[in-house]
């Protein structure tokens, strides 16, 4: 079974103010977009910026054959979401945009206005496949991309862009933890015994201390000694599949000419364990080709396909 995330870049129907600005520039934008969901085949795929539920089932239409979906009823204040779209049944676990009790609102912006919630809401769902229950939980988290007032994509003064780069960090790490959060209710206290997975567009790398804050207890990454060794952090540890992928395709975003892998596969102790490959892409291109992007994000609204890559497991 294929097990992947896929940020879809803007999926709405034309007409409105972030979609694609005619007919024939939608059509061509799912074309592009099916063309990969057909050749991975998945049997569970995170999605994220969904900005209709209409255009997602015209995606799948257009891929053909039967699908299950599930869609997050708290998108952002431009109307995207995330989702899943599955080959089997789903139920909703849990459709949040709490942070966690403990953990206070965090600023904003220079007039001093807080969020006491995640800017775009988490969904966990659970599907039984041929090995099992498997409990995944879809996200998005904050975006690195800055924005001012006035919806301005570039700053008055570096010191406008400092601190809007540190109010977007805090909004990130209260989002991770968060989620965080969400997956300690999924794994329910034995990683060892349930295959669960986080899937999502996180914004960041792999050694960011935002993507860190969900992997657990420390130790045992894969490739070092500790991680075929069992131990009691097993139990809560989340696996970042991102050394598994070939480090020539190990990107999923190009930003401003360079390579990123900012969405991520993380998986419980006995769901990586039976991981037998990973991989962004299809796989089967003989190069990862991706639009470089800039500070606007404007300049792709009729573009087809995505600007990411999607990032997936096959699970054995």
């Amino acid at each position: 079974m294929l097990l992947g995330t896929w940020n879809l870049e803007n999926l709405y129907r034309p007409g409105g103010p972030y979609g694609p600005q005619d007919k024939a520039a939608y059509e061509a934008k799912l074309a592009a977009l099916a063309v990969v969901v057909a050749a991975l085949d998945p049997g569970v795929l995170g999605v994220q910026e969904v900005g209709e539920p209409e255009a997602l089932a015209d995606l799948l239409e257009t891929v053909g054959g039967a699908w299950h979906t599930a869609l997050s009823s708290h998108p952002d204040g431009r109307g995207i979401r995330v989702g899943v779209v599955s080959r089997t049944p789903l139920e909703v676990l849990a459709d949040t945009r709490a942070l966690p009790a403990k953990l206070r609102p965090v600023q904003s912006d220079d007039s001093g206005a807080t969020v006491e919630g995640t800017g775009r809401g988490f969904l966990a769902v659970e599907t039984v496949t041929e090995a099992g229950p498997l409990r995944v939980a879809v996200a998005h988290l904050k975006s690195k991309l800055l924005t001012y007032p006035g919806d301005r994509f570039f700053p008055r003064d570096e010191g406008e862009r400092a601190r809007y780069g540190a109010y977007a960090l805090y909004r990130r790490a209260a989002e991770a933890t968060a989620l965080r959060a969400l997956a300690d209710e999924l794994l329910a206290g034995d990683g060892r015994e349930r295959d669960v997975a986080v899937l999502g567009d996180l914004n960041d790398e792999v050694q960011a201390a935002t993507t860190q804050i969900l992997l657990g207890p420390p130790g045992s990454e894969i490739g070092t000694p500790g991680y075929p060794q069992a131990d009691k952090g097993d139990a809560a540890r989340l696996w970042d599949v991102a050394p598994l992928i070939p480090a020539d395709r190990r990107y999923s975003r190009i930003d401003s000419g360079r390579r990123e892998l900012i969405d991520h596969v993380l998986a419980s102790h006995r769901l990586v364990h039976r991981v037998t490959a990973a991989g962004t892409g299809t796989g089967t291109e003989e190069e990862l080709r991706l639009p470089s992007v800039g500070a606007d994000p404007a300049a792709r609204r009729s573009e087809p396909g995505s600007d990411h890559a999607p990032v997936w497991v096959r699970i054995g």
